[in-house]
């Protein structure tokens, strides 16, 4: 098995270039959630000039939406979404000094092109694994939009979040490697 690298949060730039397509992570720290939801209204806020509910630049942000805890517990089952839904978002927030995103699926040209341009990586999280991931999370607070309900931005507690590249910034893609080694066997 490959090394597992640990990362804490905040997620700089410097952190962002060591990391390749492939490498097994393990996050621990603040890192922040949003949907499809929450990244629309981010986005009109910064169109109408007013500020993001936290200081995005070096941030993950996680896209999920938790169910409610049970009691004793901090957050409920805590599996990744679609990543596709922020692709209309992403390329903002990543010109913003977003440098690191956690969800599941592929990305569109525009946000690997605004990954590349402007440093970020894209994290993959094991679908169907929400209970699992939950029990890496800490705490758990609203921070923004909490009429959204699951989909409002939550900062998040990290403790060894366990994650992979999917996405570097240079633009290679686990997807299409994956693809091409997978045909050659």
């Amino acid at each position: 098995m490959a090394d597992v690298i640990r990362i804490e949060t905040p997620f700089t730039h410097e952190m962002v270039r060591t990391l390749k397509a492939g490498d097994n992570v393990l996050i621990s720290g603040v890192i922040y959630t949003g949907r499809d939801a929450a990244h629309k209204k981010m986005i009109e806020a910064l169109a109408r000039g007013e500020e993001l509910p936290f200081d995005i630049r070096e941030q993950i942000i996680y896209f999920v939406g938790p169910t409610p805890p049970k009691p004793g517990q901090v957050i409920g089952s805590a599996g990744p979404t679609t990543s596709g839904r922020m692709d209309a978002y992403s390329p903002t927030l990543i010109g913003k000094g977003l440098t690191g995103m956690i969800g599941k699926g592929l990305r569109s040209a525009e946000v690997i092109s605004a990954m590349k341009e402007h440093g970020a990586v894209y994290f993959g999280a094991i679908g169907g694994a929400g209970a699992l991931m939950a029990k890496r999370i800490v705490s758990a607070e609203v921070i923004a939009y909490p009429e959204l309900g699951p989909e409002a931005v939550r900062r998040l507690e990290v403790k060894d979040f366990p994650a992979m590249v999917i996405i570097d910034s240079q633009g290679n893609n686990l997807y299409e490697t994956g693809k091409a080694q997978y045909r050659q066997s």
